[in-house]
């Protein structure tokens, strides 16, 4: 056994080795960004397309109802991948993360999570290839709750979490957010649907986004609700919501539009007209990521060339 000082067990793992494409971009897979004792490794996967220059990244996070969901599977609305070849089709290389779900542990958890990855990133930029000095945040659903939340939360260092890399910051540049939650006080107690309350004990059957902030405090509730967090400092914004959506409601991306505009901040709110969630009954889903993609590229890339 040697005999250097123990310095503890890991609280997070260097990048392995990229798989390289046939577009020459590069795969890091199964990155282990953090470790939360007591619970799974934390993970993401990291494309980084083959520029002159490191790539401005984008950290996607995935929906789920705060229940399922996984870092590598877009909606089946998408095609396999979609977002992340159309981010490197546009010079812009994409993180996609884990975080923990309600049933693990209740909020600030996933913040704790999605923030450290952020951190993880900005500290192996260089290993990874990507440019970090601004970073992008798109997510769908809850995750586009996480994603809003990475975006208010900067000036809130009593909800940076402690986990793997510290030191350095969990700021983003620019937030698109898919039909996400945003006020948690004026969200509409909706039932999962039957197929998904059948695999729950009875007790776990209501509303997901309850389970979230099962047993918390009225204000550490309220931090769970992006609109809390809205300042005039906040990152530029991009909704895109269905007005038909029945899981999380039009008037979310609404009230969270409002409190940006109100504030002085930057927000950009575009209806979705007829779409439901994860734009069920839409007919240009591409139209949908391409302007998202569009939006990120403007505020990432700038004038650089791209």
């Amino acid at each position: 056994m040697s005999t250097t000082e123990w310095a503890g067990p890991a609280r997070f793992l260097p990048p392995p080795p990229p798989v390289r494409r046939a577009d020459g971009a590069r795969h890091f897979s199964g990155v282990t960004y953090a470790v939360a004792f007591g619970y799974r490794p934390l993970q993401l996967d990291v494309w980084v397309p083959d520029t002159p220059a490191p790539a401005p990244l984008v950290v996607w996070v995935h929906g789920g109802a705060f229940m399922m969901g996984d870092r590598r599977y877009l909606p089946e609305t998408l095609r396999v991948d979609q977002v992340f070849d159309a981010l490197l089709a546009a010079g812009l290389a994409v993180a996609t993360i884990d975080y923990r779900h309600a049933l693990e542990a209740p909020f600030p958890a996933l913040l704790h999570d999605a923030k450290a990855a952020v951190r993880y990133l900005r500290r192996f930029a260089g290993d990874l290839g990507v440019d970090t000095t601004r970073i992008g945040a798109w997510g769908e659903s809850a995750g586009g709750h996480v994603a809003a939340l990475l975006g208010l939360t900067g000036h809130r260092p009593d909800l940076e979490g402690t986990h793997g890399v510290v030191g350095e910051s969990s700021a983003v540049d620019v937030v698109v957010d898919w039909y996400g939650v945003s006020d948690l006080a004026t969200m509409p107690r909706q039932e999962p649907p039957p197929e998904i309350a059948a695999l729950l004990p009875e007790e776990l059957r209501g509303p997901p986004e309850e389970h979230l902030v099962a047993g918390l405090t009225d204000a550490t509730r309220a931090d769970a609700s992006p609109v809390t967090h809205v300042t005039a400092d906040a990152p530029p914004f991009l909704l895109l919501h269905g007005t038909a959506d029945w899981l999380v409601p039009y008037a979310q991306s609404e009230a969270l539009h409002a409190a940006l505009q109100e504030a002085g901040a930057t927000s950009e709110l575009e209806p979705v007209e007829g779409a439901g969630h994860i734009w069920l009954g839409c007919d240009d889903v591409d139209g949908i990521v391409d302007r998202s993609v569009a939006y990120l590229a403007d505020a990432l890339l700038g004038d650089r060339v791209r």
